[in-house]
């Protein structure tokens, strides 16, 4: 009934998607081949610093992070002493905060301020699964859950906005599938790697030393923003994001003309 009820959720998903109106392109006809395409978009993500760094830390946030879901029957039966239903409270307290994560990004207005809610979120995320790895309390559990869950949305959502914007049209497919890789192609590894730690050293160590390295990229990504602000500030005001650059550049435009005459 779970999964029947899963399943019949997508629907909403699908009908949203078909109301969509998408502007059809034509695209110019590329003679590179395909390997030729990989090869230039690994090359524009690992020498474009903004890029690189984003995927870097999504990367090490999906590996050492995400597995939390996989080692939560065991916190569920043996650090809580629940059962399915304890399971399921857990599950749906993450579920709760990246939802709420999700409406939060959704009502902001625009990209400025995203590259320090990267390192920042990813950071809370880290902290949270250390502490819960930590809680021998339920209602402590859910609470951790709850900014587990928010500080992971955020991250993955901010991370693929800036790069939605800042990349060049041209490698925007090839960008994202970097991303996806970066985010989905590296979780089955964790959780692999997750479950062999765990039955080595236990469950609760294997996610704190997740979570510290969850911190400790962030601290990494958090040193880097000011060379990533250089890297993207042209490209917001190309863009037109940081307004008053914009206005500015076009008042002085104006002036030049006036001045020309």
């Amino acid at each position: 009934m779970c999964f029947l009820i899963d399943g019949i959720s997508y629907i909403a998903v699908i009908v949203s998607l078909l109301l969509m109106t998408v502007t059809l392109r034509k695209l110019p006809e590329r003679k590179e081949s395909a390997f030729v395409q990989m090869r230039q978009g690994w090359t524009y993500v690992t020498t474009f610093v903004p890029v690189r760094s984003v995927l870097i830390l999504l990367a090490i946030v999906s590996l050492v992070g995400m597995p939390y879901t996989v080692l939560m029957p065991i916190f569920a039966a043996q650090v809580l002493h629940g059962g399915p239903h304890t399971l399921g409270f857990l599950m749906g307290a993450s579920g709760i905060g990246a939802l709420f994560s999700a409406y939060q990004l959704a009502t902001r207005r625009s990209v400025l301020g995203l590259g320090k809610v990267i390192p920042l979120t990813s950071a809370l995320f880290g902290a949270a699964l250390v502490g819960f790895a930590l809680s021998h309390w339920l209602w402590l559990s859910l609470l951790l859950m709850l900014l587990t869950g928010y500080g992971m949305m955020q991250q993955m959502a901010a991370s693929n906005t800036i790069l939605q914007t800042i990349v060049d049209e041209n490698m925007r497919g090839r960008v994202m599938s970097f991303y996806a890789m970066a985010f989905a192609g590296t979780a089955p590894f964790g959780s692999l790697a997750a479950g062999f730690i765990a039955q080595r050293i236990g469950a609760p160590i294997t996610l704190v030393i997740g979570g510290i390295t969850c911190v400790c990229a962030a601290a990494w990504f958090y040193r880097q923003l000011p060379e990533i602000r250089r890297a993207v500030r042209p490209i917001y005001e190309k863009l037109g994001i940081v307004r008053e650059i914009a206005t500015g550049l076009q008042a002085a435009d104006t002036v030049q003309e006036e001045v020309e005459r």
